[in-house]
Parts: C-alpha cells; structure tokens; sequence
C-alpha cells in the first residue's frame, strides 16, 4: 500500500485546486470542474474563490458562465449547501445528494404543514403547493421569491418553524422554493443583486438549462461524486467523503467499491482513498501563498484537517459547527485570515510568523485582491472567531 505524506497532500492541493500561480485555471468552468463544487452559501465566496484560480478574473467573466452560457449553475446538494456546479455533474448530484436533501426537506416540510394546521395531509399540501409554482414558472418566467408569493397564495401561508427558543412564525414560501430546487425542477437563475448579494430569480429548470439530464439512479450519482472527489480531494478517508457527501458509510464504501478507489496510508495513520490512475507521486511544488474566501471549498473539503490546519488554529478560524471564515495560505498551511478595512484595503492577519518570505508573498496576494476588489467591500457572516471584535492592525 502506496503511502502519501501530509507533504505530498499539499502539493497535490497546490496544483489540483489551481492555488498555485504556475496551475491557474483559465477560466471559471475549468475551475469549477477542477473543485468538484464551489460553495455558494455565501455569493461573493463564488467569486473569490474564482479570482484565487483562475489566470485572468473577472466579474463579467464569471457571470457570464453562470448567467449567460450557463454552463455554472447554482444547485443544493451535500449538507443542505448551496453550491455552484459545470450542469455535467447535474445529473449525478439530482440523483444521489441533493435527492437525500429534498426527501428530508419534504418530510420536514410537510410536518410543519400539518402541525401548523394548514392540512391534514401536510404531503399533499405540499406537493399542490409545489405544483402551482411549477404551472406558473412553466412558461420560461424568472420571479424572485416576493413574486412568487404574490402570484401563487399557498405561498403566503405562515406556519411556526423549529421549536423552543428556535421557533418563529414565517412564510412557507421559501420552503417550498427550496424543496424544487432541491429536487432540480427549478434553478436560480438571474441575479437581481451584484455578484456580493444573492437575490435570484426563480425559474424552471426545462427554460434554464434548455436541455435537463436525467437525474442517474442513486448509486451511480454517489460514485460519480466520489470520483470527482478524490481527483479533487484525494487523497481522502472515508469519513472525510460521509462528512463532505452527507450521505451514510455503506453509501460511500459502494462509491469507492464501484470507481475501484485504491487505499493509500496517510501521515495520521488512516487509511486514505485514491483513483486508480491517479495513484503516482505528485512532485514538491515551488512556494505559494493564497488568500481564500468563507467556506472555500479547499478550506472545507475535508472533515480531518491536520494535513493543512494546525489543531490550535482551528479554533481562531473556524466556528464551532467548523465552518471556515477567509483564510491565508502559506504553502499548503492555513497561516491567518484576511479582512477589509472601510475602504476596501485587504490585509492579511496571522496566527504567528511563518517568516519573511511567506509574509511577502502574502503581502502580493493581498495587494492583488485589493485592486480587483477596487474598492468593494465584501462582508460575510462567517468571520474568523480571531476577528470578531478586533480593530485590523
């Protein structure tokens, strides 16, 4: 068995994630394609993660693949996450991730639907609401939320949602929303905001995509994910692909059993996972540094992170659900975080002194998003826990 050093995890990540300047994308598809998935929860995080690999980034040019050839599209998937997907991987996501994600979204949905009193039947409740907003989006129309709710009254229904101190009164609007898109029959289209804030248009996803896939049966989606995980991630544990996939062990141990994945041994003694061509060494590569935005999915594409976060960092950037803020990367190492001051300067905030080269390069790669952003400022809800409530030097 093949072993594959911590060392060797972070050169991989270099060249496979286009962080390092030699291995840049050229343009937002391949660099989607290259990650898997971009994560979308946050709209600008999109963008930033782009910026970060791609040779020559653009706003206009990113949108373009989103909004214009269509070949990026937003979908929930893995974990109740909004990603950014190239449509390819559509099919396989429809069938196995993001339909784990609209079968609990549906049975929750509808519990509510039946508590609340709104029906007896809180399923079919749903399924007529779900249905009405179909019939309306049918003809090719891009509505937000608010219209929606306007047009079709079930939307404007309100139930309680969660329980105890957790509970509120809302619209059961967005619910309904969320469990199409789910279940891909509807898509965030356009973007009534700027690329920092998401306000989509909802529409259909036959008038969207033009052409829909059919979603692949369950487990064929799951080793198709699996196998764009570990070129991307690989290699990886099996707990890291339950914990990325959100899926159960026996799903994932049929995944690496279908794609033939080959065991490796890692630094931490677990055994690791690999594609069987893609089981060579991966050479050292040249310094680099990187500066990445909230939930980037280099800093959250794996559940066991010592291989590039030191276990006493991890509390300074990451919340204790362990999501990520914006990191600072130093060959391979989560170093510190960036942050903007009001007029939009990045500066890069460490955890110690990775030494004067590393601080340099940092100092570039801060001065390079600074003049892309000129002069945006990006806010997130993901701060680093070591920036909340502090003045930037």
């Amino acid at each position: 068995m093949r072993h594959v050093t911590d060392a060797e995890r972070r050169s991989r990540l270099a060249v496979r994630h286009g962080l390092h300047p030699d291995h840049r994308h050229p343009d937002a598809t391949s660099a989607t394609r290259a990650m898997t998935v971009l994560h979308a929860t946050e709209a600008a995080s999109v963008h930033l993660s782009l910026w970060a690999r791609t040779t020559d980034p653009t706003v206009t040019g990113f949108e373009s693949s989103l909004y214009d050839s269509r070949e990026l599209v937003k979908q929930l998937a893995m974990r109740r996450t909004l990603f950014v997907t190239d449509r390819d991987l559509l099919p396989a996501l429809w069938g196995s991730a993001s339909a784990r994600v609209a079968g609990a979204e549906f049975r929750r949905l509808a519990g509510d639907v039946a508590k609340a009193g709104l029906a007896s039947d809180g399923e079919a409740w749903v399924e007529v609401a779900a249905a009405e907003v179909l019939a309306r989006l049918s003809g090719g129309d891009a509505l937000s939320a608010s219209d929606l709710r306007a047009e079709v009254p079930l939307l404007q229904s309100r139930i309680v949602f969660g329980s105890g101190r957790w509970a509120q009164e809302g619209a059961v609007g967005p619910r309904v929303l969320t469990l199409l898109g789910a279940r891909g029959q509807l898509v965030r289209g356009p973007n009534a905001g700027h690329w920092r804030i998401s306000r989509p248009l909802w529409t259909a996803a036959a008038a969207w995509l033009r052409e829909v896939p059919a979603a692949l049966p369950e487990p064929e989606g799951y080793a198709a994910l699996v196998r764009r995980w570990l070129w991307t991630f690989g290699p990886g544990t099996e707990a890291d692909l339950v914990w990325w996939l959100g899926a159960t062990r026996s799903a994932v141990r049929a995944a690496l059993a279908e794609v033939a994945a080959v065991g490796v041994t890692l630094d931490d003694r677990e055994q690791g996972w690999l594609l069987p061509d893609d089981v060579e060494p991966v050479p050292e590569v040249t310094p680099w540094a990187a500066l990445l935005p909230t939930l980037d999915p280099t800093t959250m594409g794996w559940k066991r992170r010592g291989h590039y976060l030191h276990p006493d960092d991890a509390p300074f950037l990451f919340d204790t659900a362990g999501n990520g803020g914006t990191t600072a990367w130093w060959q391979g190492w989560i170093v510190g975080c960036w942050a903007q001051r009001e007029d939009g300067r990045v500066e890069v905030v460490l955890r110690g002194d990775p030494g004067r080269q590393a601080r340099a390069a940092l100092a570039a790669e801060a001065d390079r998003l600074t003049s892309w952003l000129d002069g945006q400022v990006v806010g997130s809800a993901y701060a680093a826990p070591m920036l909340r409530g502090q003045r930037l030097p």
